[in-house]
């Protein structure tokens, strides 16, 4: 299972939002590469990067901070925000991003899903299922569908997708625990493995998500990002739990 430090970028800079709304942002580095490097430092294998901007714009806005977080460490980075075309999701592979999230356009047109795995293959291509009170929102989070987040998984588990990243929304930024029920629930309807997202705010919580996957859960990481700024606790306690109790990566 990975272990996923969050690095959020708007305007260039490394930031945290409450519930995906870009009026909360709280800047906690204005160097994206320097946030890299300290996690790599700290015994990180992995990275979990969004263009938030490119998110809300439909197109890349911080390319220059990506391709620096990209150079800085020797990370397995997993990137997504903006990503509209297959031209886009080979772009990014061959800066060295391992793993490309394909969000809103992954939901408005299957057809970019099915070109991008043909291309690509699934070990590549990863869906994030974004959802407030269990319904899919798009465009950054702004625009609220009718669409269930097990419709669309079940809808990309068709098209041949083996992992999705799940955020739910209203505790994404919160501290309020991640909802491990969901996304498991996501799981176990679906056939799909799932990187837990949203809501860490303790080792605690951290525990439950690696027990949760020794238990048997599909779950294929997890992503922390507030608390490790905030300091409610170091990346590499949560790596030594994540040895210690489920094997984290």
């Amino acid at each position: 299972m990975r272990l996923y430090p969050a690095v959020d970028l708007k305007e260039g800079r490394v930031v945290r939002l409450a519930r995906g709304e870009m009026a909360s942002a709280v800047v906690y580095a204005s160097d994206p590469a320097a946030v890299a490097r300290e996690f790599a430092a700290a015994g990180a294998e992995f990275l979990h990067v969004v263009d938030l901007d490119g998110a809300f714009a439909g197109r890349p806005v911080n390319d220059a901070a990506l391709r620096a977080v990209v150079a800085a460490a020797d990370l397995r980075v997993q990137a997504g925000g903006g990503i509209r075309t297959p031209e886009r999701v080979a772009e990014l592979l061959a800066l060295g991003v391992e793993r490309v999230v394909l969000g809103t356009a992954a939901a408005r047109d299957q057809a970019l899903v099915r070109e991008a795995l043909r291309r690509f293959g699934p070990e590549r291509i990863v869906v994030g299922i974004d959802a407030r009170a269990g319904r899919v929102c798009l465009e950054g989070w702004a625009e609220e569908t009718d669409m269930t987040a097990t419709e669309l998984g079940r809808a990309m588990r068709a098209l041949g997708v083996t992992t999705v990243v799940y955020t739910d929304i209203a505790r994404d930024g919160m501290l309020a625990g991640p909802n491990i029920a969901a996304t498991v629930r996501l799981t176990e309807e679906t056939g799909l493995r799932a990187v837990v997202s949203g809501g860490v705010a303790s080792l605690a919580d951290l525990g439950r998500v690696f027990a949760a996957a020794a238990g048997g859960a599909a779950i294929d990481g997890v992503i922390t990002g507030r608390a490790l700024y905030d300091g409610a606790f170091t990346l590499a306690e949560a790596l030594a739990l994540g040895r210690e109790g489920a094997a984290v990566c």
